[in-house]
């Protein structure tokens, strides 16, 4: 439809002037024009802009404070991401110019020119910064970091408080930015695993910050939660997803059980991409829970509050589907000193008795806890408030939604072990191996992994590297390959205890190695010989093939166990590099550094 004077506020000149120009654009340019004059309007709408399109100076204390933003991200498992891409389109929404980058894609000596910086990172392993984030914390803390004294800046961080280090890398990064001059506009958050309510504030305090910058009053900031996908159900809100199999992979007289499950997301409107992973909301063990009851003074079907909205639940259902009570932090331990009468317990977190204080942490819970320091609180209310509330569980999703649509699959090693004379068990897993039957659901939600994706040109070749249930991804990765006809060659090294009982999928290798998905196939059981053999010792036995790999573009994704797998197969691939390229050790780390910032070394560690 072309304009005309009659439908539209403009006159004959500015009409003719108009279906003449909008004649010529293509449908990506009328969308793009679109989008510059809505932000032109919302400058506009907050000051920005005078009524003529020009910029109005903000003053503040003699200087002009800039509306530009840049967020930087440092993401392992999609957390961190999500946060800073709600953070940018809140602020964004607002009239402020919003760039949100990874670490990795970020160019560092850009730093200096930003002046309204926020900082959203994850901590990784034992206080590391996760992957995307090792370049820019690197060269932050190094030596070449320019100073920053016009810079504002505030930091989100993401951990989990059952590690010593908990938000270290958040910590680090405002310590250092603080050295190099920059100047505080919200207080640093520490998020633990349920996130969501701290960020949320952390979110109204930096917006309130960056308006008072403005000269703008504070204003309360309705945010909404990120959605892994386009459903009315996410982590804030998961669905319950119906039991379809519960199978235990591994053959009789396995030291391992390992459970492949698969569920139905039909109705759910859930989606996902290979390389995502599914959470999982547990229940405890109504054993544990019922001894844990048998200590408390109070009765089970008292009522208490589980979050702070003040949604109420009974005692029993609280420590059933609400609350942790199977592991301990320092955090915890410090509230329950707070509440308790107990002197030795006082002592225990006291300062200078860390070293003390690690030890007792170690594979207790909160039974322990009760049965060494006694009950804390006035009240069943006291004593659940000091509690964490129960942290979704995460599994690398082991299916494609193309070739299974509306279900999706997990591969979940059951966890069980002896410590301080009890039997431990892992909620999530044991829950599946032991009571999850099929017609029974669980309530779950996607968490997106943008850092662990396959190529996008399907003629890339790609090197898997997955023992244990760390193949769960890679059976993904196949059955879309399978599925887009994707004609790259793929390598798979997979690794357990013994072939005849730990050969996770085998038949379905074979048929892929059959069919072309899998072009190569190299195992190694650690326990079926004299000397134990692992996924590394096999990329060795094949250095030349591998590195001839990667020198034809291939991606190597790695899963599985962070503490010993992860680094052993990273200095095994650098080790590669170096005797098969004829390179120096600082020169393969360099190009290993390169291929992560082609996004061609991507790893799923936990």
């Amino acid at each position: 439809m072309q304009l005309q004077v009659m439908n539209s506020p403009f006159n004959q000149e500015q009409v003719e002037l108009l279906n003449q120009s909008l004649s010529t654009l293509t449908p990506s340019q009328k969308v793009w024009l679109s989008g510059y004059l809505a932000a032109q309007q919302s400058l506009l709408d907050t000051g920005s802009l005078d009524s003529q399109g020009g910029k109005l100076p903000n003053v503040s204390a003699g200087q002009t404070i800039s509306k530009e933003v840049t967020i930087l991200f440092g993401s392992q498992t999609g957390n961190a991401q999500s946060l800073a891409e709600n953070a940018g389109k809140t602020l964004s929404d607002r009239g402020y110019q919003v760039t949100v980058s990874s670490m990795s894609d970020f160019k560092p000596n850009n730093l200096k020119k930003v002046k309204n910086l926020l900082i959203v990172v994850s901590t990784h392993g034992e206080g590391d910064p996760p992957d995307n984030a090792l370049t820019f914390y690197e060269y932050l803390t190094g030596k070449r970091a320019p100073k920053l004294d016009d810079l504002r800046f505030s930091v989100l961080s993401l951990g989990d408080s059952s590690y010593e280090f908990f938000c270290q890398t958040g910590k680090d990064f405002e310590k250092r930015l603080v050295e190099l001059g920059g100047k505080s506009l919200y207080k640093r958050v520490d998020c633990d695993l349920d996130f969501e309510e701290p960020a949320a504030e952390w979110l109204e305090g930096v917006t309130n910050g960056l308006s008072e910058g403005q000269g703008e009053s504070g204003t309360q900031v309705t945010t909404v939660a990120p959605k892994a996908a386009a459903s009315a159900y996410s982590r804030t809100n998961p669905f319950r997803a119906e039991v379809l199999e519960n199978i235990n992979l591994n053959g009789r007289g396995s030291n391992k059980e390992t459970r492949h499950l698969e569920l139905s997301l039909e109705g759910s409107g859930l989606t996902f991409e290979a390389g995502d992973c599914l959470g999982i909301y547990p229940e405890n063990d109504p054993l544990e829970v019922d001894m844990l009851l048998s200590e408390l003074k109070w009765n089970p079907d008292e009522m208490v509050a589980v979050n702070k909205q003040g949604d109420m639940h009974s005692l029993k259902d609280a420590l059933t589907s609400h609350f942790e009570i199977t592991g301990l932090t320092k955090a915890l331990l410090k509230q329950v000193a707070q509440l308790s009468t107990n002197e030795d317990l006082k002592e225990l977190v006291s300062t200078g008795n860390e070293a003390k204080l690690k030890v007792y942490l170690q594979g207790r819970d909160v039974l322990d806890l009760i049965r060494d320091y006694g009950v804390w609180g006035e009240s069943a209310q006291d004593f659940v408030s000091a509690l964490r509330k129960m942290p979704p569980r995460l599994y690398s999703i082991a299916s494609s939604l193309n070739a299974n649509p509306e279900e999706v699959h997990l591969t979940i090693g059951a966890v069980r072990y002896e410590a301080h004379g009890r039997e431990r068990k892992g909620v999530c897993s044991i829950l599946c191996a032991e009571r999850l039957q099929p017609g029974d659901t669980l309530p779950v939600f996607i968490q997106q992994n943008k850092n662990f994706k396959l190529p996008e040109n399907t003629d890339t070749p790609i090197i898997m590297v997955g023992p244990g249930t760390g193949i769960a991804p890679f059976r993904s990765f196949l059955q879309e390959r399978e599925e887009s006809g994707a004609e790259g060659k793929s390598w798979l090294f997979f690794g357990d205890q013994h072939f005849m009982t730990d050969f996770l999928y085998q038949t379905e290798w074979q048929k892929f190695i059959k069919d072309g998905a899998l072009t190569k196939m190299d195992v190694a059981f650690s326990r079926d010989t004299e000397e134990k053999v692992y996924v590394q010792h096999r990329m060795l036995e094949h250095s030349k093939e591998l590195f001839s790999w990667l020198q034809e573009g291939a991606a190597v994704y790695v899963c599985g166990d962070k503490n010993s797998m992860a680094k052993d197969v990273q200095t095994t691939l650098l080790q590669i590099i170096e005797n098969e390229g004829g390179m120096s050790s600082e020169k393969a780390e360099e190009y290993l550094a390169d291929m992560k910032k082609q996004k061609r070394y991507q790893r799923d560690v936990y």
